[in-house]
């Protein structure tokens, strides 16, 4: 499959599915709650960057802002690493793999429809039953009809493969001396990717939003995690869509 181009905010995106990036973008402001900021010359780490649209809406409200980013798949991390060039290649840094426990090559399950849940653990049929009634539930009546069809194609997918790499030797490389914002949207990953961080590590992070499925009390291990770390957790909160879901956003700070 090829990138396409399509325009948001007046600015050129490569994408592979060009009306899945004003939906990714809307949910963006998701991560900016609860007194989360950034100031001039902050250093954030984008873990599951996918095409960039995080970074994109960070550049669209702030400026200086030093953004390091990771997409294990080829086709993405494609995208991202030419709307990095696209928007400002001086602050912006896109890897092209993602953040994990151990250095590794994972096989990920790729969804070209819905490329946002792409993930290295793949769904089961039971949670991808769960996740279509709880979208086509949070959908108003009207649209729910028009919608099922549009949720099958979003589990198709294809085998990749990836890299996955430690936070602390990518931290160590590039001589980070802190972390402004560590926002991970990972899709079921994202105790492997704190697992990568060190306790030296931990102490660089100022910010932290995560996306957490809460599988085998995920939830709980991570505020543990955190708290242990000298994190304050901040809010628990569920985007509209995912209310009733095991999906959740955990905002967190020093």
């Amino acid at each position: 499959m090829e990138l396409k181009v399509t325009t948001l905010k007046e600015r050129e995106i490569y994408c592979v599915n060009p009306e899945e990036v004003p939906i990714v973008y809307n949910q963006v402001e998701q991560y900016f709650k609860y007194d989360v900021h950034l100031e001039e010359n902050s250093i954030v780490f984008d873990v599951g960057a996918n095409i960039g649209l995080f970074s994109f809406w960070i550049t669209q409200h702030y400026s200086g802002i030093h953004i390091y980013a990771f997409e294990p798949i080829p086709l993405l991390y494609e995208a991202l690493n030419k709307n990095f060039q696209h928007i400002n290649a001086e602050h912006l840094k896109a890897f092209p793999f993602g953040l994990g426990q151990e250095n590794a090559t994972v096989t990920f399950a790729y969804h070209p429809y819905a490329t946002a849940m792409s993930t290295g653990y793949p769904y089961t049929q039971q949670e991808q039953i769960d996740f279509q009634e709880t979208i086509l539930k949070n959908l108003p009546e009207p649209a729910q009809e028009k919608f099922k069809p549009k949720l099958d194609l979003f589990f198709q997918n294809t085998l990749v493969q990836c890299q996955l790499r430690k936070a602390s030797e990518v931290i160590r490389e590039n001589n980070i001396s802190k972390i402004d914002l560590l926002k991970i949207d990972v899709e079921k990953a994202e105790l492997d990717v704190m697992h990568g961080f060190t306790t030296e590590d931990w102490l660089k992070v100022q910010q932290l939003v995560v996306e957490i499925h809460n599988i085998d009390n995920r939830l709980n291990v991570i505020k543990s995690l955190l708290s242990q770390n000298g994190f304050n957790i901040i809010a628990i909160d569920q985007e509209e869509v995912f209310k009733g879901s095991n999906i959740y956003n955990l905002y967190a700070s020093r």
